[in-house]
Protein backbone atom coordinates (compact mmCIF):
# COMPACT_ATOMS: atom_id res chain seq x y z
CA UNK A 1 0.00 0.00 0.00
CA UNK A 2 2.67 2.44 1.19
CA UNK A 3 4.91 1.58 -1.99
CA UNK A 4 2.28 2.87 -4.42
CA UNK A 5 1.53 5.86 -2.66
CA UNK A 6 5.21 6.66 -2.23
CA UNK A 7 5.64 5.98 -6.05
CA UNK A 8 3.12 9.02 -6.67
CA UNK A 9 4.55 11.54 -4.44
CA UNK A 10 8.23 10.30 -5.98
CA UNK A 11 7.09 11.72 -8.94
CA UNK A 12 8.36 14.99 -10.26
CA UNK A 13 5.71 17.99 -9.26
CA UNK A 14 3.16 15.76 -7.65
CA UNK A 15 4.11 16.56 -3.77
CA UNK A 16 4.31 19.57 -4.67
CA UNK A 17 0.94 20.07 -7.00
CA UNK A 18 -1.25 17.96 -3.75
CA UNK A 19 0.45 20.13 -1.01
CA UNK A 20 -0.17 23.20 -3.16
CA UNK A 21 -3.78 22.25 -3.69
CA UNK A 22 -4.64 21.25 -0.58
CA UNK A 23 -3.44 24.66 0.97
CA UNK A 24 -4.89 26.73 -1.54
CA UNK A 25 -8.40 25.33 -0.94
CA UNK A 26 -7.82 26.15 3.20
CA UNK A 27 -10.42 29.14 2.48
CA UNK A 28 -12.52 27.28 0.89
CA UNK A 29 -12.25 24.34 3.70
CA UNK A 30 -12.61 26.60 6.30
CA UNK A 31 -15.30 29.32 5.29
CA UNK A 32 -18.25 28.06 7.00
CA UNK A 33 -16.89 28.01 10.42
CA UNK A 34 -14.67 31.26 10.21
CA UNK A 35 -17.60 32.69 9.27
CA UNK A 36 -19.86 32.05 11.77
CA UNK A 37 -16.64 32.78 14.49
CA UNK A 38 -16.03 36.16 13.18
CA UNK A 39 -19.75 36.83 13.28
CA UNK A 40 -20.35 35.51 17.08
CA UNK A 41 -17.22 37.94 17.56
CA UNK A 42 -18.69 40.85 16.27
CA UNK A 43 -21.57 40.74 18.19
CA UNK A 44 -23.90 39.03 15.29
CA UNK A 45 -26.70 36.56 15.70
CA UNK A 46 -26.39 32.72 14.86
CA UNK A 47 -28.99 33.59 12.02
CA UNK A 48 -26.91 36.40 10.25
CA UNK A 49 -23.69 34.02 10.85
CA UNK A 50 -25.71 30.58 9.23
CA UNK A 51 -27.05 33.56 6.49
CA UNK A 52 -23.62 34.86 5.56
CA UNK A 53 -21.99 31.27 5.50
CA UNK A 54 -25.36 29.86 3.10
CA UNK A 55 -24.55 32.96 0.59
CA UNK A 56 -20.73 31.82 0.38
CA UNK A 57 -21.66 28.58 -0.05
CA UNK A 58 -24.28 29.49 -3.24
CA UNK A 59 -21.30 31.95 -4.62
CA UNK A 60 -19.09 29.11 -4.35
CA UNK A 61 -21.21 26.66 -6.23
CA UNK A 62 -21.36 29.21 -9.01
CA UNK A 63 -18.47 30.14 -9.14
CA UNK A 64 -16.54 26.77 -9.51
CA UNK A 65 -17.67 25.79 -13.25
CA UNK A 66 -17.86 29.29 -14.38
CA UNK A 67 -14.24 29.17 -13.23
CA UNK A 68 -13.44 25.83 -14.67
CA UNK A 69 -14.58 26.74 -17.66
CA UNK A 70 -12.26 29.88 -18.16
CA UNK A 71 -9.30 27.66 -16.68
CA UNK A 72 -10.00 24.99 -19.66
CA UNK A 73 -10.42 28.22 -21.83
CA UNK A 74 -6.96 30.34 -20.62
CA UNK A 75 -5.11 28.10 -18.42
CA UNK A 76 -4.70 27.58 -15.25
CA UNK A 77 -2.21 30.37 -14.01
CA UNK A 78 -4.25 33.08 -15.91
CA UNK A 79 -7.55 32.35 -13.98
CA UNK A 80 -6.91 30.73 -10.60
CA UNK A 81 -4.38 33.29 -9.38
CA UNK A 82 -6.23 36.35 -9.83
CA UNK A 83 -9.31 34.05 -9.09
CA UNK A 84 -7.49 33.34 -4.77
CA UNK A 85 -6.51 36.50 -4.89
CA UNK A 86 -9.85 38.43 -5.43
CA UNK A 87 -11.49 36.14 -2.88
CA UNK A 88 -9.04 36.75 -0.49
CA UNK A 89 -9.21 40.66 -0.76
CA UNK A 90 -13.43 39.86 -0.70
CA UNK A 91 -12.64 38.16 2.31
CA UNK A 92 -10.29 40.98 3.96
CA UNK A 93 -12.68 43.54 3.29
CA UNK A 94 -15.30 41.62 5.25
CA UNK A 95 -12.92 40.91 7.72
CA UNK A 96 -11.92 44.90 8.37
CA UNK A 97 -15.79 45.82 7.78
CA UNK A 98 -17.40 43.34 9.91
CA UNK A 99 -21.62 43.65 9.86
CA UNK A 100 -22.41 47.18 10.49
CA UNK A 101 -23.21 47.01 6.79
CA UNK A 102 -24.97 44.08 6.23
CA UNK A 103 -24.84 44.69 2.45
CA UNK A 104 -20.95 45.15 2.38
CA UNK A 105 -20.89 42.17 4.18
CA UNK A 106 -23.29 39.73 2.22
CA UNK A 107 -21.76 41.45 -1.40
CA UNK A 108 -18.04 40.35 0.63
CA UNK A 109 -18.68 36.85 1.61
CA UNK A 110 -20.38 36.10 -1.49
CA UNK A 111 -17.68 38.19 -3.54
CA UNK A 112 -14.71 35.75 -1.76
CA UNK A 113 -16.99 32.70 -2.40
CA UNK A 114 -17.95 33.53 -6.64
CA UNK A 115 -14.20 33.95 -7.34
CA UNK A 116 -12.59 30.74 -4.81
CA UNK A 117 -10.31 28.70 -7.61
CA UNK A 118 -10.94 25.61 -9.23
CA UNK A 119 -7.96 24.48 -7.66
CA UNK A 120 -9.74 20.97 -6.85
CA UNK A 121 -11.10 19.85 -10.42
CA UNK A 122 -7.54 21.95 -11.69
CA UNK A 123 -5.82 19.27 -9.97
CA UNK A 124 -7.19 16.50 -11.31
CA UNK A 125 -6.40 17.90 -14.43
CA UNK A 126 -2.98 17.79 -14.22
CA UNK A 127 -2.60 14.00 -12.73
CA UNK A 128 -2.46 12.87 -15.92
CA UNK A 129 0.50 15.16 -17.08
CA UNK A 130 2.78 13.94 -13.99
CA UNK A 131 1.95 10.67 -13.73
CA UNK A 132 2.70 8.22 -16.50
CA UNK A 133 0.15 5.46 -15.51
CA UNK A 134 -3.22 5.20 -16.16
CA UNK A 135 -3.47 2.75 -12.71
CA UNK A 136 -0.71 5.89 -11.17
CA UNK A 137 -3.96 8.36 -12.00
CA UNK A 138 -6.49 6.50 -10.53
CA UNK A 139 -4.52 6.17 -7.26
CA UNK A 140 -3.96 9.62 -7.33
CA UNK A 141 -7.61 10.18 -7.16
CA UNK A 142 -7.88 8.00 -4.10
CA UNK A 143 -4.98 10.05 -2.82
CA UNK A 144 -6.72 13.02 -3.85
CA UNK A 145 -10.26 12.37 -2.30
CA UNK A 146 -8.45 11.27 0.77
CA UNK A 147 -6.78 14.42 1.48
CA UNK A 148 -9.43 16.34 0.77
CA UNK A 149 -11.09 14.37 3.70
CA UNK A 150 -8.08 15.26 6.06
CA UNK A 151 -8.55 19.10 5.01
CA UNK A 152 -11.96 19.55 5.96
CA UNK A 153 -10.87 17.81 9.44
CA UNK A 154 -7.69 20.03 10.21
CA UNK A 155 -8.76 23.18 8.97
CA UNK A 156 -11.46 23.79 11.13
CA UNK A 157 -9.22 23.00 13.84
CA UNK A 158 -6.64 25.46 12.48
CA UNK A 159 -9.16 27.88 12.65
CA UNK A 160 -10.48 27.19 16.22
CA UNK A 161 -6.58 27.40 16.87
CA UNK A 162 -6.18 30.69 15.15
CA UNK A 163 -9.30 31.81 16.53
CA UNK A 164 -8.32 31.31 20.27
CA UNK A 165 -4.25 32.40 20.00
CA UNK A 166 -5.04 35.67 18.03
CA UNK A 167 -9.04 36.65 16.83
CA UNK A 168 -11.61 35.69 14.23
CA UNK A 169 -10.39 38.66 12.02
CA UNK A 170 -7.31 37.14 12.43
CA UNK A 171 -8.34 33.78 11.48
CA UNK A 172 -10.14 34.79 8.51
CA UNK A 173 -6.98 37.05 7.10
CA UNK A 174 -4.11 34.71 8.26
CA UNK A 175 -6.33 31.74 6.49
CA UNK A 176 -6.63 33.80 2.91
CA UNK A 177 -3.66 34.65 2.72
CA UNK A 178 -2.23 31.17 3.20
CA UNK A 179 -5.09 29.98 0.31
CA UNK A 180 -3.42 32.93 -2.00
CA UNK A 181 0.76 31.17 -1.15
CA UNK A 182 -1.01 27.93 -1.96
CA UNK A 183 -2.62 28.85 -5.47
CA UNK A 184 0.57 30.56 -6.35
CA UNK A 185 2.71 27.03 -5.80
CA UNK A 186 0.50 25.95 -8.07
CA UNK A 187 0.36 27.68 -10.40
CA UNK A 188 3.69 28.73 -11.19
CA UNK A 189 4.74 24.81 -11.08
CA UNK A 190 5.70 24.03 -14.74
CA UNK A 191 2.98 21.41 -14.88
CA UNK A 192 0.43 23.99 -14.37
CA UNK A 193 2.02 26.39 -16.74
CA UNK A 194 2.63 24.07 -19.45
CA UNK A 195 -1.37 22.32 -19.27
CA UNK A 196 -3.25 23.40 -21.74
CA UNK A 197 -7.01 22.12 -22.34
CA UNK A 198 -7.61 19.94 -25.28
CA UNK A 199 -9.67 21.65 -28.74
CA UNK A 200 -13.11 22.27 -27.91
CA UNK A 201 -15.88 23.13 -30.39
CA UNK A 202 -17.90 26.58 -28.33
CA UNK A 203 -21.29 25.07 -27.13
CA UNK A 204 -22.81 27.08 -24.13
CA UNK A 205 -23.42 23.95 -22.46
CA UNK A 206 -20.14 23.17 -22.17
CA UNK A 207 -18.87 19.90 -20.22
CA UNK A 208 -23.09 19.23 -19.62
CA UNK A 209 -23.12 18.48 -23.05
CA UNK A 210 -22.52 14.92 -22.04
CA UNK A 211 -24.88 12.63 -20.76
CA UNK A 212 -22.58 10.28 -18.85
CA UNK A 213 -21.58 13.43 -16.74
CA UNK A 214 -25.52 14.52 -15.99
CA UNK A 215 -26.00 11.29 -14.80
CA UNK A 216 -23.28 11.33 -12.58
CA UNK A 217 -24.02 14.90 -11.51
CA UNK A 218 -27.73 13.43 -10.14
CA UNK A 219 -26.25 10.42 -8.38
CA UNK A 220 -23.60 13.02 -6.58
CA UNK A 221 -26.39 15.11 -5.43
CA UNK A 222 -27.84 12.21 -3.59
CA UNK A 223 -24.78 11.33 -2.38
CA UNK A 224 -24.18 14.97 -0.81
CA UNK A 225 -27.50 15.00 0.45
CA UNK A 226 -26.13 12.27 2.38
CA UNK A 227 -23.34 14.14 3.88
CA UNK A 228 -25.27 17.20 4.58
CA UNK A 229 -27.97 15.19 6.36
CA UNK A 230 -25.79 12.97 8.68
CA UNK A 231 -24.34 16.08 9.99
CA UNK A 232 -27.53 17.88 11.16
CA UNK A 233 -28.49 14.41 12.74
CA UNK A 234 -25.35 14.33 14.49
CA UNK A 235 -25.77 17.42 16.18
CA UNK A 236 -29.41 16.48 17.46
CA UNK A 237 -27.93 13.48 18.98
CA UNK A 238 -24.83 14.80 20.15
CA UNK A 239 -27.60 17.44 22.11
CA UNK A 240 -29.01 14.11 23.71
CA UNK A 241 -25.35 12.34 24.56
CA UNK A 242 -22.89 14.92 26.15
CA UNK A 243 -22.83 18.64 23.44
CA UNK A 244 -20.27 19.32 21.24
CA UNK A 245 -17.42 17.10 21.92
CA UNK A 246 -19.77 14.52 21.03
CA UNK A 247 -20.63 15.79 17.47
CA UNK A 248 -16.73 16.37 17.10
CA UNK A 249 -15.88 12.65 17.82
CA UNK A 250 -18.87 11.78 15.26
CA UNK A 251 -17.67 14.00 12.43
CA UNK A 252 -14.00 12.82 12.93
CA UNK A 253 -15.18 9.31 12.90
CA UNK A 254 -16.43 10.23 9.35
CA UNK A 255 -13.42 11.54 8.19
CA UNK A 256 -11.53 8.11 9.72
CA UNK A 257 -13.82 6.02 8.28
CA UNK A 258 -12.87 7.90 4.28
CA UNK A 259 -9.49 7.99 5.34
CA UNK A 260 -9.43 4.06 5.62
CA UNK A 261 -11.84 3.55 3.29
CA UNK A 262 -9.63 5.83 0.48
CA UNK A 263 -6.71 4.57 1.25
CA UNK A 264 -7.49 0.91 1.09
CA UNK A 265 -9.23 1.90 -2.33
CA UNK A 266 -5.94 4.03 -3.91
CA UNK A 267 -3.78 1.06 -2.67
CA UNK A 268 -5.48 -1.90 -5.11
CA UNK A 269 -4.98 -1.89 -8.77
CA UNK A 270 -8.56 -2.37 -10.18
CA UNK A 271 -9.79 -3.24 -13.08
CA UNK A 272 -13.10 -4.24 -14.95
CA UNK A 273 -16.12 -1.37 -15.91
CA UNK A 274 -15.99 1.51 -13.26
CA UNK A 275 -19.85 2.31 -14.01
CA UNK A 276 -20.26 -1.55 -12.05
CA UNK A 277 -17.84 -0.44 -9.24
CA UNK A 278 -19.17 3.01 -8.67
CA UNK A 279 -22.94 1.06 -8.42
CA UNK A 280 -21.46 -0.80 -6.21
CA UNK A 281 -19.49 1.48 -3.65
CA UNK A 282 -22.65 3.82 -3.77
CA UNK A 283 -24.64 0.72 -2.54
CA UNK A 284 -22.41 -0.11 0.11
CA UNK A 285 -21.88 3.62 1.19
CA UNK A 286 -25.47 3.45 1.98
CA UNK A 287 -26.07 0.32 3.55
CA UNK A 288 -23.64 1.49 6.29
CA UNK A 289 -25.55 4.53 7.31
CA UNK A 290 -28.25 2.54 8.18
CA UNK A 291 -26.63 0.89 11.37
CA UNK A 292 -26.47 4.15 12.73
CA UNK A 293 -30.45 4.11 13.08
CA UNK A 294 -31.14 0.28 13.64
CA UNK A 295 -29.29 0.52 16.62
CA UNK A 296 -31.71 2.65 18.32
CA UNK A 297 -29.04 5.43 19.39
CA UNK A 298 -26.25 3.77 21.27
CA UNK A 299 -23.67 5.55 23.31
CA UNK A 300 -21.10 7.80 22.26
CA UNK A 301 -19.02 5.43 21.83
CA UNK A 302 -20.38 2.79 19.79
CA UNK A 303 -22.18 5.77 17.77
CA UNK A 304 -18.33 7.00 16.88
CA UNK A 305 -17.47 3.47 15.46
CA UNK A 306 -20.59 3.35 13.31
CA UNK A 307 -20.05 6.67 12.16
CA UNK A 308 -16.29 5.41 10.52
CA UNK A 309 -18.64 2.97 9.38
CA UNK A 310 -20.35 4.89 7.61
CA UNK A 311 -17.28 7.01 6.19
CA UNK A 312 -15.61 3.94 4.85
CA UNK A 313 -17.17 4.08 1.41
CA UNK A 314 -17.32 7.68 0.62
CA UNK A 315 -13.50 8.38 -0.32
CA UNK A 316 -13.43 5.38 -2.52
CA UNK A 317 -17.06 6.68 -4.28
CA UNK A 318 -15.75 9.75 -4.63
CA UNK A 319 -12.58 8.27 -6.38
CA UNK A 320 -14.44 6.19 -8.71
CA UNK A 321 -16.43 9.02 -9.57
CA UNK A 322 -13.13 11.29 -10.74
CA UNK A 323 -12.57 7.97 -13.27
CA UNK A 324 -16.04 8.39 -14.91
CA UNK A 325 -15.94 12.27 -14.91
CA UNK A 326 -12.98 12.19 -16.74
CA UNK A 327 -14.56 9.58 -18.98
CA UNK A 328 -17.50 11.22 -19.83
CA UNK A 329 -16.64 15.20 -19.97
CA UNK A 330 -16.00 16.39 -23.93
CA UNK A 331 -13.31 17.10 -25.16
CA UNK A 332 -11.51 20.12 -23.74
CA UNK A 333 -14.17 20.41 -20.53
CA UNK A 334 -12.06 18.64 -18.29
CA UNK A 335 -11.67 21.17 -15.24
CA UNK A 336 -15.47 22.62 -15.94
CA UNK A 337 -16.44 18.73 -15.42
CA UNK A 338 -14.49 18.42 -12.63
CA UNK A 339 -15.68 21.57 -11.38
CA UNK A 340 -19.22 20.44 -11.55
CA UNK A 341 -18.71 17.39 -9.71
CA UNK A 342 -17.77 19.49 -6.95
CA UNK A 343 -20.48 22.11 -7.04
CA UNK A 344 -23.50 19.16 -7.60
CA UNK A 345 -21.65 17.77 -4.37
CA UNK A 346 -22.02 21.12 -2.64
CA UNK A 347 -25.38 21.59 -3.27
CA UNK A 348 -26.40 18.25 -2.34
CA UNK A 349 -25.22 18.88 1.23
CA UNK A 350 -26.58 21.86 1.69
CA UNK A 351 -30.17 20.11 0.39
CA UNK A 352 -30.15 17.21 2.60
CA UNK A 353 -29.19 19.66 5.77
CA UNK A 354 -32.26 21.57 4.94
CA UNK A 355 -34.35 18.62 4.69
CA UNK A 356 -32.89 16.93 7.52
CA UNK A 357 -33.75 19.94 10.09
CA UNK A 358 -37.66 19.57 10.28
CA UNK A 359 -37.15 15.63 9.81
CA UNK A 360 -35.40 15.87 12.84
CA UNK A 361 -37.99 18.06 14.69
CA UNK A 362 -40.81 16.52 13.38
CA UNK A 363 -39.49 12.35 14.41
CA UNK A 364 -36.32 13.32 16.27
CA UNK A 365 -33.22 11.79 15.89
CA UNK A 366 -34.00 8.36 14.92
CA UNK A 367 -35.64 9.20 11.54
CA UNK A 368 -33.04 12.05 11.05
CA UNK A 369 -30.34 9.26 10.53
CA UNK A 370 -32.57 7.63 8.35
CA UNK A 371 -32.28 10.44 5.75
CA UNK A 372 -28.50 9.69 4.66
CA UNK A 373 -29.50 5.98 3.96
CA UNK A 374 -32.57 7.24 2.07
CA UNK A 375 -30.54 9.84 0.09
CA UNK A 376 -27.62 6.92 -0.68
CA UNK A 377 -30.34 4.95 -1.76
CA UNK A 378 -31.63 7.53 -3.67
CA UNK A 379 -28.00 8.02 -5.66
CA UNK A 380 -27.62 4.29 -6.29
CA UNK A 381 -30.97 4.30 -7.86
CA UNK A 382 -29.88 6.80 -10.63
CA UNK A 383 -26.45 5.02 -11.10
CA UNK A 384 -28.68 1.77 -11.75
CA UNK A 385 -31.46 3.95 -14.17
CA UNK A 386 -28.19 5.74 -16.42
CA UNK A 387 -25.91 2.43 -16.20
CA UNK A 388 -26.67 2.16 -19.97
CA UNK A 389 -25.33 5.56 -20.35
CA UNK A 390 -22.70 5.54 -18.09
CA UNK A 391 -20.87 2.36 -19.71
CA UNK A 392 -18.68 3.02 -22.73
CA UNK A 393 -19.29 0.35 -25.02
CA UNK A 394 -15.99 -2.33 -25.16
CA UNK A 395 -13.76 -1.09 -28.23
CA UNK A 396 -14.49 2.78 -26.72
CA UNK A 397 -13.29 3.37 -23.65
CA UNK A 398 -10.81 5.89 -22.85
CA UNK A 399 -7.31 4.46 -22.21
CA UNK A 400 -5.92 7.36 -19.94
CA UNK A 401 -6.65 11.27 -18.86
CA UNK A 402 -3.44 12.29 -19.98
CA UNK A 403 -5.14 13.10 -23.63
CA UNK A 404 -6.08 16.21 -21.94
CA UNK A 405 -2.37 17.81 -21.90
CA UNK A 406 -0.96 15.49 -24.79
CA UNK A 407 -1.13 17.53 -28.29
CA UNK A 408 -0.10 14.61 -30.37
CA UNK A 409 -2.45 11.42 -29.18
CA UNK A 410 -5.01 10.23 -31.50
CA UNK A 411 -8.65 11.56 -31.24
CA UNK A 412 -10.68 10.23 -27.73
CA UNK A 413 -11.98 7.06 -29.32
CA UNK A 414 -15.18 7.99 -27.17
CA UNK A 415 -15.85 10.59 -29.21
CA UNK A 416 -16.08 10.85 -32.90
CA UNK A 417 -14.53 14.28 -34.34
CA UNK A 418 -17.35 16.12 -34.92
CA UNK A 419 -18.37 15.15 -31.10
CA UNK A 420 -15.52 17.10 -29.44
CA UNK A 421 -16.41 19.78 -26.96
Amino acid sequence: MATGYLEILRARHATRLLVGTLVGRLPNATAAIAIVLFVRAEGGTYSLAGALAAVYGVANAVGQPVLGRLVDLRGQPRVQLPAAVLSALAMAVFAFAGTNSLAVAYAAVAAAGLFTPPLEGGLRALWSSVLPKEEQVHRAYAMDAVAQEVMFTVGPLLVTVCVSLWSAQGALLVVNGIGVLGALSVVVSPPSRAWRSAPREAHWLGALRSSGLLALLGAFLAVGGAMGSIAVAAVSYADEHGGDHVYGWLMAGIGLGALIGGTAYGARQWTGEPTRRLQVLVALLAVCYLPLMLMLMPGPVTMTLLTVVAGLFLAPAIACAFVLVDRHAPRGTVTEAFSWLVTTFTVGASVGTGLTGPVVEAGGTLWGFAVPGLAGGVGLLVLLATGRVLAVPAGRAVVAARSENDPNRALEPRFSSGDRA
